[in-house]
């Protein structure tokens, strides 16, 4: 409960809510400003977007991505950004879940007066989730759905002929990924998990304008602003091992809400040794897209849902090369990722 007394910053209007990211006790309006303030400055702060450039919003439904979209038509108003602005939806193919989420989406598309184009696994694929999930169980899931997702999002945004994908990734999101590799000692995402845009010589440039807003802070947004979204958990997500890397950060947060940040400010600062040997990235020489083998992660999983070894493809560090084999049956490939493999590096996404 919030004591009766003035808002913090406009010292007249009575309080509201109280900021988990700073314990000021701010009015509905100076919340609102705040907010998206802090973004606005985020933007600038780190030359996210030139003038004029096309940006697909990863757009799923649920409170990240719909306080996106909503908080960037906002600011490409009020601050003149000159952004075309678009949504772009993945369709992973999780009945009761995904074409849910996705009537939210299509409301939104009305209500901001913005494009939408929705890319289906089963098009790009020729596999939905539910039937990954079929073969391989509910454990590491999540793997494949991972890599399939950022690649149909390249994949989408290359359709639309866009030059930058923005996400909903927030701090919270941000802070359990660079827990998640220093448990996993993942040296390569490491370095480059804190990044706020990230480009590949052939990728599109992908950003977080959230980094450093908190998901609490978010949740809130929406809920005062009564933005449409969707609010269910996916169906396989239980039992992913990000969940235990949340768990322990709210932990964390419980005793000390600065720990969020901290821990991004941490990941920032870590620099891999001049001596530790990182794989050059290469391209995939099935479909192109960026990798750090012959084959990108996305073709070496599929070739194994192909074979029913699905459940052997995740986690074997010492699985054998997948060479010489016909690209699986239904992976499709749009020009962007047509390019045979060349001995050019490109920085990791």
């Amino acid at each position: 409960m919030v004591p009766n007394r003035t808002c913090a910053l406009c010292h007249t209007s009575k309080p509201i809510l109280r900021r988990p990211k700073t314990g000021q006790q701010l009015c509905k309006p100076c919340f609102f400003y705040v907010f998206e303030t802090e973004v606005h400055e985020t933007i600038i702060g780190t030359n996210l977007f030139q003038q004029g450039e096309k940006v697909a919003i990863g757009a799923s439904g649920g409170k990240d991505s719909t306080v996106l979209a909503h908080v960037l038509t906002v600011l490409n108003e009020r601050y003149g950004y000159g952004l075309q602005l678009h949504l772009l939806s993945i369709d992973e193919g999780i009945t009761g879940y995904r074409d849910d989420s996705l009537k939210s989406v299509k409301r939104n598309q009305q209500e901001y007066g913005l494009p939408l184009k929705i890319l289906g696994y089963d098009e790009l694929y020729g596999w939905t989730m539910d039937r990954v999930v079929e073969q391989i169980g509910r454990k590491n899931n999540c793997t494949f759905c991972g890599v399939f997702r950022r690649q149909a999002l390249d994949r989408g945004a290359a359709s639309l002929d866009a030059d930058h994908i923005v996400t909903g990734h927030n701090a919270d999101d941000t802070a359990e990924t660079v827990l998640m590799n220093i448990l996993r000692g993942d040296i390569a995402r490491l370095g480059r998990c804190t990044a706020i845009c990230t480009k590949g010589e052939d990728s599109i440039k992908r950003s977080k304008p959230f980094k450093y807003a908190y998901e609490k802070e978010i949740v809130m947004y929406a809920y005062f602003k009564k933005l449409d979204y969707f609010s269910t958990e996916c169906l396989y997500a239980p039992d992913a091992y990000r969940g235990h890397a949340r768990v322990f950060l709210k932990d964390l947060e419980a005793a000390r809400p600065s720990a969020i940040i901290d821990i991004i400010h941490s990941g920032e600062a870590f620099q891999v040794a001049q001596d530790v040997e990182l794989k050059p990235q290469q391209f995939c020489q099935r479909c192109g897209y960026m990798a750090s083998n012959e084959l990108c992660k996305a073709c070496t999983l599929l070739e194994s849902l192909e074979k029913g070894m699905g459940k052997l493809a995740v986690g074997d560090r010492n699985r054998r090369k997948l060479d010489d084999e016909p690209m699986p049956q239904g992976m499709r490939t749009i020009p962007m990722f047509q390019r045979s493999a060349t001995t050019d590096s490109a920085s990791p996404l």
